[in-house]
């Protein structure tokens, strides 16, 4: 048995409609094609200094006693599964000189057990969890399109949130399936390169890269602008507030939280856990306190706008056309994204193997019972009308809780609905660094990224050069890209649904090719490991390339364009396109692992046991 080191103390209207969740508020984009309304602001720095951080090197033939002591964590080397070529003990193939050895932990008898350095046994269940909840950003998700929603649905709001649940619930199945077999950080990088092979699994990892790089810049400018209304709330003064309008105070501030956030994930998973449960615990509760008054307050009937509810609201077939409900289940799908990040701090996670997808279905049943709550809580209380507190007011659609905050909360706490608000941007700005870090870290260790990048911190035992390159690209990217104009802004955060919709959709495929020989086992296999990937896939497949053929139009998000196409496009395709060069560089740089000798089918993962 190998000894582990023990625990140390997220249809066409797809990107248009998620602009509506990570756009500053006050400032508007011009609408789409589609028209679908804009909602508030959108979901940078340089990290701080890393203190010196020890490269993964493989042990010597005779390695000495971990100074570590290893009591009641186990690791073992999980078998290739049936039916692929080479066995769990296969060795894996000389690495190219310049490039970082994984480490076989003492004990594994060379039998290639992948193990990089990452603080095993370090998060539970809970953990997990909490940190999926966190990435997702509930309270931000329903302040920015719940509004949104109702303009496009109306009542048929509970519905859709329903419906945009289906294809991740389906794409979560494909999480959990390939985690059991395959336990390892790189999740979606790992996964496919074992199915579909190297070239398809390094662009599958470029497209949650840039896609979380893009997601954590705007969740620092989310942070930094409900910091100010926050303040401005506190202090009754309109001018604190309006300080986030001054570009250099906003990007320097947008810059202090991403120096934060990098630093907390640098010193290690007990932090970050510490934090996160302050932080998403303090959301539920506030999230619970205003259905439970908002929902009162309504049964009362003395309020002009409220309704009583009605299990129609759950039919998505009562919408009134084909065309609003696309529109809303665009707005619903990315309101869960970020869910899988749970995943990504598997083999920091005791039972590696099947606590992660217990936790990513966890979260998952978190998010849509908190969703389903709020919008019936809210319907009930203001209605879906376009005057007043009402759900369809375009005047307050980019934010409903400030409208609704004072009316159901009352003044001495309507403040908490800012305070919620403030911590959920800023509890997911913290946890989405934990995906990227750990991807990148996967990457580098397979030979896919230059091996720098996969040095970990001898003492909090975190990916330290991934986690500040990740700092310092989302600083750089959000502070430029303020500075170039703010409707390239926009438009990178109307292409972020695209890169979405393209790694989740080649994973779940991934899963459903990589278990192709288990369906006939079971019932149950064909379902879990077959059909549902499959279908999630199909249907993110189909977002992908309706997004990807209405952004064609200039007219598209802002209405800016480059050389003669709309902007989305070219910052969409372009990013794409940009991760192919890049490609094309690592290969030469690193050949074995395009010619399918580092990671393989029958490359072995790392588990740590309960």
């Amino acid at each position: 048995m190998v000894q582990a080191d023990p625990p140390r103390p997220q249809a066409g209207d797809t990107v248009r409609s998620v602009a509506s969740r990570w756009r500053r508020p006050g400032r508007r984009a011009r609408a789409g094609a589609s028209g679908v309304a804009d909602g508030p602001a959108a979901k940078v720095a340089t990290g701080p200094a890393a203190p010196p951080a020890t490269p993964l090197t493989a042990p010597p033939a005779t390695r000495p006693a971990d100074p570590v002591p290893t009591a009641g964590v186990a690791a073992t080397a999980r078998p290739a599964p049936p039916g692929t070529a080479g066995t769990a003990g296969t060795p894996v193939p000389p690495s190219s000189p310049d490039a970082p050895d994984v480490s076989e932990p003492s004990g594994s008898g060379g039998r290639g057990v992948r193990e990089k350095g990452l603080s095993g046994g370090s998060v539970g269940l809970l953990g997990s969890a909490v940190i999926g909840v966190s990435t997702v950003a509930p309270v931000y998700c329903l302040t920015s399109t719940l509004g949104p929603t109702v303009g496009e649905v109306g009542l048929q709001t509970p519905a859709v949130f329903l419906a945009g649940f289906l294809p991740m619930l389906l794409v979560a199945f494909a999480y959990r399936e390939l985690n059991r077999s395959v336990p390892d950080c790189g999740t979606s990088f790992t996964w496919t390169v074992k199915a579909f092979g190297p070239r398809v699994g390094w662009m599958c990892g470029w497209g949650l890269v840039v896609a979380t790089i893009i997601v954590l810049s705007n969740l620092a400018g989310i942070a930094t602008s409900f910091c100010y209304l926050l303040l401005g709330e506190l202090t009754g003064s309109a001018a604190v507030a309006e300080l986030d309008d001054n570009t250099a105070v906003h990007i320097a501030t947008c810059l202090a939280f991403i120096a934060l956030a990098t630093a907390i994930s640098y010193r290690g998973m007990t932090a970050t856990k510490g934090v996160q449960y302050a932080l998403v615990g303090l959301q539920l509760a506030v999230l619970v306190l205003f259905v439970a008054l908002a929902i009162g307050k309504a049964r009362t009937g003395d309020l002009p706008g409220s309704i009583d509810f009605s299990w129609s609201w759950l039919n998505p077939f009562a919408v009134r056309s084909f065309a609003t409900f696309t529109a809303g289940l665009s707005l619903s799908i990315f309101m869960f994204w970020g869910w899988d990040a749970c995943l990504t701090v598997n083999e920091e996670t005791s039972g590696s193997d099947r606590t992660p997808g217990r936790a990513a279905l966890l979260a998952m049943v978190v998010l849509v019972g908190s969703y389903l709550l709020t919008a019936v809580a809210a319907q009930m209380y203001a209605g879906v009308g376009d005057r007043g507190t009402g759900l369809g007011n375009p005047d307050t659609a980019d934010n409903v809780f400030a409208a609704l905050a004072d009316p159901v909360l009352g003044s001495a706490l309507g403040v908490l609905l800012f305070v919620a608000v403030l911590a959920s941007a800023a509890a997911s700005l913290q946890t989405t660094f934990i995906p990227v870090a750990r991807t990148v870290l996967a990457m580098s260790a397979y030979q896919a990224l230059p091996p720098a990048l996969a040095r970990v911190h001898p003492r909090h035992r975190t990916p330290a050069v991934a986690t500040v390159a990740a700092g310092v690209a989302t600083g750089l990217f959000y502070a430029v890209m303020s500075l170039v104009s703010e409707n390239v802004l926009i438009d990178t955060i109307y292409a972020l649904g695209l890169m979405i919709c393209f790694y989740y959709s080649i994973t779940a495929f991934a899963c459903a090719w990589y278990f192709r020989h288990d369906l006939r086992r079971s019932a149950r296999d064909l379902l879990f490991k077959g059909v549902a990937p499959a279908l999630g896939g199909l249907l993110l497949a189909a977002v992908f390339g309706k997004t990807l053929y209405d952004m064609g139009d200039p007219s598209y998000g802002s209405g800016s364009s480059l050389f003669g196409v709309g902007s989305v496009f070219a910052i969409g395709v372009g990013l794409l396109l940009l991760g192919a060069v890049l490609m094309a560089v690592m290969h030469r740089r690193s050949p074995a692992f395009f010619r399918g000798e580092v990671l393989t089918r029958a490359t072995p993962a790392l588990t740590v046991q309960d």
